[in-house]
């Protein structure tokens, strides 16, 4: 998979549901404005949280956007192997297929930061 183009996917169809239903949307969006600023965990720990739930309710589009942010949040191969194993161990098989594509998302992401910074 191209986790690069399913990132922009997923942005095109975001906006286009925030042009339908703006309120809904405008309201959720505060809900993880508040949950991620507030509280006593750090961003990059609730990021790491939420990639794991990506990965049991396998939901790709939620894997990239929470993959992205822990790439410019800083997160390591060892933290997001950690989550990985976590996820599988809390979701089976099913959530080692989608843990395997997580990986494969990271490498893909850490790619284009480094090639993004070089330039």
């Amino acid at each position: 998979m191209n986790w690069t183009e399913k990132r922009d996917t997923t942005r095109d169809q975001l906006r286009l549901l925030n042009k339908t239903i703006p309120d809904a949307t405008r309201a959720f969006g505060g809900l993880g404005k508040a949950v991620k600023e507030g509280g006593s965990l750090d961003f990059k720990t609730k990021e790491l949280v939420a990639m794991g739930m990506a990965i049991t309710l396998r939901c790709e589009a939620c894997i990239v956007l929470h993959m992205e942010a822990l790439v410019r949040a800083g997160a390591t191969r060892e933290e997001i192997g950690d989550v990985l194993g976590m996820s599988i161990q809390m979701g089976g098989g099913p959530a080692m297929m989608y843990a395997a594509a997580a990986m494969d998302c990271y490498e893909q992401l850490i790619a284009e930061k480094t090639a993004t910074a070089a330039e």
